[in-house]
């Protein structure tokens, strides 16, 4: 029988962290740049998003980011814009939740992006004050049922 020679399998390269959980300086667009909201994945390494300037572009997931850097609809990110196609973009950076946040205080986002943080973020948005998830009923009106 052959011997194993390799260290192991895919799970060795599974259980790699690359350390994300630390903090990265915040990266800002240069020309031939822009943000971009995912507003859909497609498959196949790719997305659809839009991008700050107003136009929809098809996103292609660079192979670095394949499989090691999730990318999920509502995430902001960092396309390169190619030029010779105007509609496609390759996606160069993906921003974390408080990233995103610190982009949108320094004015590099406009103020109507919304922020999708999900559960990671604390759905603090709703400040329309404390008893509105529920209907109160006076007791005339259970009679009248």
């Amino acid at each position: 029988m052959p011997k194993n020679k390799g260290k192991g399998g895919k799970n060795r390269k599974r259980g790699k962290n690359e350390a994300d959980d630390e903090k990265r300086e915040l990266v800002f667009k240069e020309d031939g740049q822009e943000y971009a909201q995912v507003m859909r994945m497609l498959g196949n390494g790719r997305c659809e998003a839009t991008c700050i300037d107003g136009v929809k572009r098809l996103c292609h997931i660079r192979g670095k980011m394949h499989k090691k850097v999730w990318i999920a609809a509502g995430d902001i990110i960092l396309v390169g814009l190619r030029d010779y196609q105007d509609d496609k973009a390759d996606v160069i950076l993906k921003y974390m939740p408080d990233e995103a946040r610190l982009l949108k205080a320094y004015g590099e986002l406009p103020e109507s992006t919304r922020l999708n943080e999900g559960i990671a973020g604390g759905l603090d948005e709703e400040e329309d004050g404390p008893g509105d998830d529920y209907i109160e009923f006076e007791d005339e009106d259970i009679d009248k049922l």
